[in-house]
């Protein structure tokens, strides 16, 4: 489902939030959600080393790793809630 039929799913609220509730239901196991949070190490870091050279793509990076920690945290994956399959 797109997108815009997530957002624009009918005029009836209740059905819309209904959508929203799946779109953000888990839906990755216990192994993506370890990749998901070593993934979300690995961007701090380099977001952190970063930090003196490069601030824009420090803040990239550092934004970034919230929303890695926060696909990790969830045992939500936006690719997935999207259609598109990943491997793990």
């Amino acid at each position: 489902m797109a997108m815009a039929q997530l957002c624009f799913a009918s005029a009836n609220p209740d059905a819309g939030q209904r959508t929203m509730k799946t779109f953000f239901k888990p839906n990755i196991t216990g192994a993506g959600r370890v990749a998901r949070g070593i993934t979300a190490l690995g961007l701090l870091l380099a977001g952190l080393y970063a930090w003196q050279s490069i601030r824009w793509l420090s803040i990239l990076l550092l934004v970034s790793a919230g929303f890695v920690t926060f696909e990790a945290l969830r045992g939500w994956c936006v690719m997935r809630a999207c259609g598109i399959r990943t491997p793990m």
